[in-house]
């Protein structure tokens, strides 16, 4: 994963580019085909916005959130992003565990028969 950061109107501190790198290094666990991340920092007066963007196949992701601290917003905005991929990894799994929750659902067969010796499978006799 390749990932862009961005200082407006401030200077990223070191050590908060690193945390936010960790951090949204850790977002692969939920999809694996994440190709780019975008993280901009910007700064108004005494408040700081943190701003990411996440590119997968097929796919954008952004979170936005604004704080006093800088390590207050990035955590926020990493937050976003992670409950946005983790409900499309589950997406992508209930989708392949759909079929197979259907088919385990179905009946082995459509309707079962009594044995050859008169009784219902359940093992009481047949009446006529």
């Amino acid at each position: 994963m390749r990932i862009i950061t961005t200082a407006r109107h401030c200077e990223i501190d070191p050590e908060d580019k690193l945390f936010a790198q960790e951090h949204l290094e850790k977002l692969s666990r939920y999809a694996r085909d994440i190709r780019e991340a975008h993280f901009i920092l910007s700064s108004e007066n005494y408040r700081y916005t943190a701003e990411i963007t996440i590119k997968l196949n097929g796919r954008e992701f952004m979170g936005r959130e604004t704080a006093n601290a800088v390590r207050t917003a990035i955590t926020e905005a990493i937050v976003r992003i992670e409950h946005q991929v983790r409900k499309l990894k589950d997406r992508r799994l209930e989708r392949r565990r759909g079929d197979r929750a259907r088919a385990a659902d179905a009946p082995s067969s459509p309707g079962e028969a009594p044995s050859e010796d008169g009784e219902a499978p359940g093992g009481a006799a047949w009446e006529d």
